[in-house]
């Protein structure tokens, strides 16, 4: 658990070179027969692409982890407001974050553009992930995922994009697909997950509330 303000992961590639979580890192997962990065040809499973997610913030954890988008190769460091680390609290029974969060590679929300859903400019960083498999992921993390569906939040004014995805080496991967209405897209997903998409804008509320 970090403990002091420069404590950060950085991403390695398979090479043990350092790469950018951000910038290096191919949105779109590669085709198996696409060797090239980035990859010119994008993972399809059936009809769903498969995405790359950057983990930032592993399961039942409370650090608020973050790609540090204005640092050289963009570490993943525990965020600080105030002059004080950033934690996530518990909404009991549960503890910290009750999925695996992290960020599309290579997105970013644009701080100069209004969105035309919420009427806010971009928060100006990569778009959020919450993936609601059932394992517990590692900071740094890629992990492939598809999308299940997307929340639009508003926080401080700023429009925050929160993309649903689940891993596809998740057990319960091949038994959800693009819903066509939320109780066809909730078979099988764990309930502590749907338990949090349904208190999502109110735990930001508390967190904002307790933390400032």
């Amino acid at each position: 658990m970090p403990c002091c303000l420069k404590h950060m992961y950085v991403t390695e590639s398979g090479e043990g070179k350092y790469i950018s979580p951000f910038h290096d890192i191919p949105l779109f997962a590669a085709s198996e027969e696409d060797k090239e990065i980035p990859a010119k040809r994008s993972k399809i499973n059936g009809s769903e692409v498969v995405f790359n997610m950057v983990v930032e913030v592993p399961r039942w954890t409370n650090a608020k982890m973050e790609i540090a988008t204005k640092e050289p190769l963009n570490p993943i460091k525990q965020d600080i407001k105030n002059g004080k680390l950033r934690y996530v609290a518990n909404i009991f029974p549960h503890k910290g974050y009750i999925w695996n969060y992290g960020a599309l590679p290579q997105t970013w929300e644009d701080p100069n553009h209004t969105d035309n859903s919420t009427g806010c400019c971009g928060d100006n960083d990569p778009i959020d992930v919450c993936e609601i498999g059932s394992k517990v992921r590692s900071s740094g993390e890629i992990v492939q995922v598809k999308v299940l569906g997307v929340l639009a939040l508003i926080d401080e004014g700023e429009t925050d994009w929160k993309i649903i995805a689940i891993s596809m080496d998740d057990p319960e991967a091949e038994k959800i697909h693009v819903p066509k209405g939320r109780e066809e897209m909730m078979q099988g997903v764990n309930p502590e997950s749907l338990l949090g998409l349904q208190f999502y804008q109110y735990w930001m509320r508390y967190v904002q509330t307790r933390r400032e």
